[in-house]
């Protein structure tokens, strides 16, 4: 697949037509490195292990599925963008892939800003000991409670996202005798190479303000007037697995357009552009993934050189990299239930998840591999459809894939580049218990969010 592609292929038919799906990989057993976290081996006993510890000890011990996240991994990726970027930029890192407390101490300890979109993001990251200058505070919607409570807390940044917003936030911080640092979000009229439910940059969205029709420049015009707020610069996001930089080259051009047309205006030049995230990983082998120093390479090239032809000083620079850092660093281990061969078409493999803890395979038609991890195997591969428990025929974990043929209930299955969102859009379809969150790190495993109990379940039921 190429870099401007997306895995999000159009649906399946729920017959496969012949030669649709690529060949069986040379070695089912191997794993290969781009999708999986970095300490993932397979043993000499043919049992997978990560952070020195094996999924079956995992398994045991914590239960399935289950999220095992690899915390160097982490770790190493988020270094890699805040190096990459360097100190003359700011990386935040997009808390909505996957936020916990523990994580959030990673963040601070590796120097990395945080994005929230929620109060309950929010104060996640504040419980956490985050340091309110370096969160900025997202969404399309945010109510005033949220907003006061972020005012309060003296974060970094708030993002507008509408003119309402901008009245009510400059309101609130007027009535709490504060000055709030803001950023306009706009739409640039630039769609993605992405999945239509995750493109967020064209105009027909509920996203930003649109830069069409002079409404940006509105934005901004009423922004600078109040006295609530102090409007330090422009966001704009193209949306999300992106792997072609092309739309980053338009969407800085017409950024720094308006920064432009605000000087000339205004008299003013803003210190800072952000650009969002939305940088693609590997889900599958096809996937070519750009790195952090290749991203940090191009999008400085890109805005230095619109500034320079609009005469502009170079503002300082923002990214919010969530999926590419987290996203490589989990798997989902299963136990698989039953095997069901249907001749001629597929085998259905049920495993003890599904859609309650990864919906994206049917909600943006996502696709994933899947391995044995339990034991090696010389069986011959026989084409596989992952599927979950749940009361649902489109409960699919992994569409297409090729697992051994001897393949049997018990054996360990996993998901791998699950770390992004899966949790994040967790839920208890049909009642069922959302999975632990796992941390590996040098042969210790910890749970940094444990498995929902039957108590958790019948706690909220008030009736």
């Amino acid at each position: 697949m190429s870099r401007s592609a997306h895995p999000a292929g159009p649906r399946h038919a729920d017959v496969l037509p012949e030669g649709h799906y690529s060949a069986p990989p040379a070695d089912l057993n191997a794993l290969d490195s781009k999708v999986w976290a970095r300490t993932v081996e397979r043993g000499e006993d043919g049992v997978v292990t990560v952070g020195g510890i094996s999924v079956t000890q995992l398994a045991e011990e914590y239960g399935t599925p289950a999220y095992v996240l690899d915390e160097a991994d982490f770790r190493a990726r988020a270094r890699a963008w805040r190096t990459a970027f360097g100190a003359d930029a700011d990386v935040f890192y997009a808390g909505k892939a996957f936020l916990s407390r523990a994580v959030v101490r990673w963040l601070h300890e590796e120097g990395l800003n945080l994005d929230v979109c929620s109060g309950g993001e929010l104060v996640t990251a504040l419980s956490a000991g985050m340091p309110a200058d370096r969160i900025a505070f997202h969404g399309n919607n945010k109510s005033p409670q949220e907003i006061a409570r972020a005012v309060r807390a003296d974060v970094g940044r708030i993002v507008l996202d509408s003119f309402q917003e901008i009245a009510r936030v400059a309101h609130i911080a007027q009535s709490l005798g504060k000055r709030q640092r803001v950023q306009i979000r706009i739409t640039v009229g630039v769609e993605a190479h992405t999945h239509e439910f995750i493109a967020t940059a064209h105009e027909d969205q509920k996203f930003g303000i649109p830069l069409a029709g002079g409404q940006a420049a509105e934005a901004v015009r009423r922004a600078l007037q109040l006295d609530g707020l102090e409007l330090i610069g422009i966001h704009s996001h193209i949306g999300s697995q992106i792997f072609d930089m092309s739309g980053f080259e338009v969407a800085a051009h017409r950024v720094v357009g308006l920064l432009k047309d605000i000087r000339d205006e205004h008299g003013v030049e803003l210190p800072e552009i952000d650009l969002g995230g939305g940088l693609g990983i590997a889900y599958t082998s096809d996937d070519d993934p750009r790195e952090p120093h290749e991203i940090a390479k191009s999008l400085t090239e890109i805005v230095t050189r619109e500034c320079e032809s609009a005469k502009l000083r170079t503002p300082r620079i923002s990214v919010e990299p969530g999926r590419a850092i987290v996203g490589p660093t989990a798997f989902t281990l299963y136990e698989v239930g039953t095997v069901k061969p249907l001749e001629g078409l597929r085998t259905y493999v049920s495993v003890d998840g599904g859609m309650s803890d990864n919906i994206r395979t049917a909600l943006y038609d996502a696709e994933y591999t899947v391995a044995l991890v339990s034991r090696t195997s010389d069986a011959e591969p026989m084409l596989a459809r992952v599927v979950g428990k749940h009361c649902e025929s489109g409960d699919i974990v992994v569409k297409d894939a090729f697992l051994p043929g001897d393949l049997a209930p018990g054996d360990l299955i996993a998901v791998p580049a699950t770390g992004a969102y899966c949790r994040s859009m967790a839920s208890n379809y049909n009642h069922a218990l959302r999975p632990p969150v796992v941390a590996v790190r040098e042969g210790e495993a910890r749970a940094i969010v444990r498995r929902e109990t039957e108590e958790d379940l019948l706690r909220l039921d008030v009736g």
